[in-house]
């Protein structure tokens, strides 16, 4: 029984650690999606400078036209590099240790479960 009570106060902190992980992880992305908007202003005013830059050298369109070329260019590079995005060694392994615990308290709780059955019909 204490193997049983120890897994629920296990569990409840998990539980506690995963809401505060959640509102932890909310409060970041609503900041970063702030940070995000200045960004794209930012790029977006950059964009018009090297535009209006690149137009005293030839005509707007071409100017338009390169600066968008540009744009293709590195999307296309990130795009590449997310798409080749696989788990690492460490997160491989960490994945294996954590089916091996959960499988071993599985057999442990089993176990007790078992042997307190047994103790009791004795």
């Amino acid at each position: 029984m204490r193997g049983l009570g120890l897994a629920r106060i296990a569990a409840r902190a998990e539980w506690l650690r995963l809401r505060l992980f959640a509102r932890r992880q909310a409060r970041r992305a609503a900041l970063a999606a702030v940070a995000a908007v200045f960004l794209v202003a930012a790029l977006a005013v950059l964009h018009v400078a090297g535009a209006m830059a690149l137009a005293c050298v030839v005509r707007p369109i071409w100017a338009a036209l390169i600066v968008a070329g540009i744009d293709v260019v590195i999307a296309a590079i990130f795009a590449l590099l997310a798409s080749r995005d696989r788990p690492g060694p460490a997160e491989r392994e960490a994945l294996q240790v954590r089916m091996v615990a959960q499988e071993e308290v599985l057999a442990t709780v089993s176990l007790a479960t078992l042997l307190a059955r047994y103790l009791r019909r004795r």
